[in-house]
């Protein structure tokens, strides 16, 4: 028997859902679809909305076509926090499914979800990046609190940590402007616990990092001018490659998160890796955070350049998958990440 505080949300999603009096597919109506000739026919469905846990029916919609995707009178249930199942335990469809390819009978009985809050990939990257900008600087300027009332506002007298703060800085101020005006994001969300972990995760690094590198007892790296100098200028020319293939591809169509065409690189030298490989920016956002290692000496900043090249490489291993399943004629030459690897 459902507890009584199960009982009170499940009124309260019943109320909500008796709304669901609108049914569309990619944003269409019925009417759409016959003008446009999409279709000539229409089979009408009968769709029972049920709670996963007591199997109560949360609503019934009567003469539904093709659709899946809710359009609820409750703000509280916006669209992407709603997902539908055809087993309580089973996958949550796909706004690209349709009913008549989907294992159902006339009468198609769903098991609603509540995805819980959601946010937009722009607010994710923003938050992502803001963070570690504000993080860093109070551990560079030696604020009170921070490493004990002697060290407040001090200097340390090595440039290294100027060119360290420069270089942070840099970096995440150029994923800004690249969120605000370059980067094209889906309609997908992110579930707001979900977000609150990548948080942790960006935040908590970025203090880890500005409390080693700025600590009072640090010590400069092993050689010198030479070790500093060189690693500043490969750092700067990843993070000029990571633009310069971001706006590559920027330019390419898409249709939603799908690419539809290939990325080719330009006269512009820093594109050149799209001849070895599918995604050049994350080879390039992978030796920008080895260049900031090499230049610090610091081993929280390894530890995080090792987890990012990991995740990195899973991320551009499925996206260098996408481009071999979507796209005809794909480069048999690129590979993921890494060239002539993988």
């Amino acid at each position: 028997m459902a507890s009584s505080a199960h009982m009170d949300m499940l009124d309260e999603n019943i109320d909500s859902l008796r709304g669901w009096e609108t049914i569309v597919w990619h944003g269409f109506h019925l009417e759409d679809w016959r003008r446009h000739g999409v279709i000539n026919r229409v089979i009408y469905f009968k769709m029972e909305i049920l709670d996963p846990k007591s199997k109560a029916q949360l609503c019934y919609l009567d003469k539904v076509h093709f659709a899946i995707l809710k359009i609820p009178a409750d703000p509280k249930f916006y669209p992407s926090r709603q997902s539908l199942k055809l087993h309580p335990e089973g996958k949550a469809l796909s706004d690209d499914d349709v009913l008549e390819d989907l294992p159902v009978g006339t009468t198609a009985t769903m098991f609603f979800q509540d995805l819980g809050p959601q946010l937009g990939w722009t607010m994710v990257f923003l938050e992502e990046c803001l963070g570690p900008l504000f993080i860093y600087l109070p551990f560079y300027y030696q604020l009170p609190y921070i490493y004990g009332h002697e060290y407040v506002f001090t200097r340390s007298p090595f440039k290294v940590l100027k060119l360290a703060s420069w270089c942070h800085s840099l970096h995440y101020f150029k994923r800004l402007v690249e969120t605000s005006f370059i980067h094209r994001f889906s309609d997908g969300t992110l579930p707001l616990r979900t977000f609150m972990v990548l948080c942790l995760y960006y935040w908590g690094f970025a203090a880890w990092q500005a409390c080693y590198i700025n600590h009072p007892l640090y010590t400069p790296p092993t050689y010198g001018r030479l070790q500093i100098y060189s690693a500043l200028a490969m750092f700067l020319v990843c993070e000029f490659g990571n633009f310069s293939v971001h706006l590559i591809l920027n330019g390419i169509s898409c249709n939603g998160s799908r690419p539809t065409e290939i990325p080719y690189p330009t006269n512009n030298s820093f594109t050149w890796l799209f001849f070895f490989m599918s995604c050049p920016n994350y080879t390039y956002e992978v030796g920008s955070w080895i260049s900031f290692t090499v230049m610090t000496q610091c081993v929280p900043v390894g530890i995080s350049t090792f987890l990012g090249f990991i995740q990195m490489t899973i991320w551009a291993r499925a996206k260098h998958k996408t481009y071999i399943e979507q796209l005809k004629d794909y480069p048999d030459l690129r590979t993921a990440i890494i060239p002539f690897f993988f």
